[in-house]
């Protein structure tokens, strides 16, 4: 007997068969025999099957491929799932494989029945994927236990949208009988609120976009007046400032004071040509003060003719005021 697995083993055509009594060594030849085969049956049979699940470039979540959106590579490693289970079916003897299935089953269903019960649905996520993978779940667990049944899957799949559906899930509850709601017509009931939302959220981005554009364009206007105006004051000030320019030059421009010297000059004398300016102590407008032969009443004027004051300072203002009107 023993014998008899081993060239079974060695004839590469089936596996080496299990022995509970040597297990380690079991085990060592059979790695070395899947790997031998391929590296993706090993891959399945530590690591699990392959999932028919893709990224969602738009949402970035991962999302469960239909079979008829399947690429062909996508099918060839969904085709390892079977090949693997097929390495360890032909490995366990009858008796062994009950016992293993039974324990593997009872795992996977416990399993199935914790996603079940922590299956959530997220913000972006969309209604179809959502199902898809909700379906999975059920379809699972009934192929594993065909005792098992669940009369709350549509309150379990209301419950686990995610808040933004609170009014629809409202709405629902309040118009449906859930207990006779089945969970198509309840798929189908969210997918036309779906496309409502998805609908009204293009218009409010069109809408906020439309202003966005009508803002920006006002905004460039606004600064294009701005510096229009800016150039044209300034060209104004320029020719206002060369205005200023070509006149002082000349002697001419507008609010200049015209020539003191000149205007008093013209003030001292009248329409016939004489001097209207007269000695200031005898007022004979023939002679001035220096020349006059007439002495000085008082000490203070001689030494005003002579061109000498006192220290004091009211001498000081009156000697102003007397030059002034000299």
């Amino acid at each position: 007997m023993d014998s008899d697995k081993y060239l079974e083993g060695q004839s590469m055509q089936r596996p080496p068969l299990f022995e509970s009594d040597s297990f380690i060594y079991w085990k060592n030849r059979f790695e070395t025999y899947v790997k031998s085969k391929d590296l993706d049956l090993w891959h399945v049979i530590t690591n699990g099957d392959f999932q028919p699940i893709i990224q969602n470039p738009e949402t970035k979540l991962d999302e469960v491929v239909p079979f008829e959106k399947q690429t062909d590579d996508l099918k060839r490693r969904l085709a390892k799932n079977n090949e693997a289970k097929m390495v360890i079916y032909n490995a366990l003897p009858r008796k062994e494989y009950e016992q293993i299935f039974i324990q593997v089953k009872d795992n996977k269903i416990d399993l199935l029945v914790q996603q079940y019960e922590q299956f959530v649905i997220s913000e972006d996520e969309s209604i179809d994927s959502a199902f898809a993978r909700f379906n999975t779940i059920i379809t699972s667990l009934k192929a594993l236990d065909e005792g098992y049944s669940s009369n709350n899957y549509v309150r379990k799949f209301l419950r686990a949208l995610h808040p933004k559906w609170r009014a629809k899930v409202t709405t629902i509850e309040e118009s449906k009988d859930l207990t006779s709601l089945s969970l198509d017509e309840l798929i189908g009931n969210l997918k036309v609120h779906e496309m409502i939302i998805k609908k009204d959220s293009e218009i409010v981005k069109a809408k906020v976009k439309r202003k966005s554009l009508a803002l920006k364009a006002k905004k460039e206007s606004s600064d294009e007046e701005c510096s229009t105006s800016g150039s044209e004051n300034e060209e104004y000030a320029m020719a206002v400032k060369d205005f200023k320019k070509f006149f002082k030059r000349r002697g001419r421009f507008v609010g200049q004071p015209r020539n003191n010297k000149k205007t008093f000059q013209r003030s001292r004398y009248n329409k016939n040509g004489k001097s209207e300016r007269k000695c200031f102590r005898c007022e004979d407008p023939n002679h001035f003060i220096g020349e006059c032969p007439k002495p000085s009443r008082d000490k203070n004027q001689r030494e005003f003719v002579g061109g000498s004051w006192s220290d004091n300072g009211e001498e000081d203002d009156e000697k102003s005021k007397m030059r002034h009107v000299l």
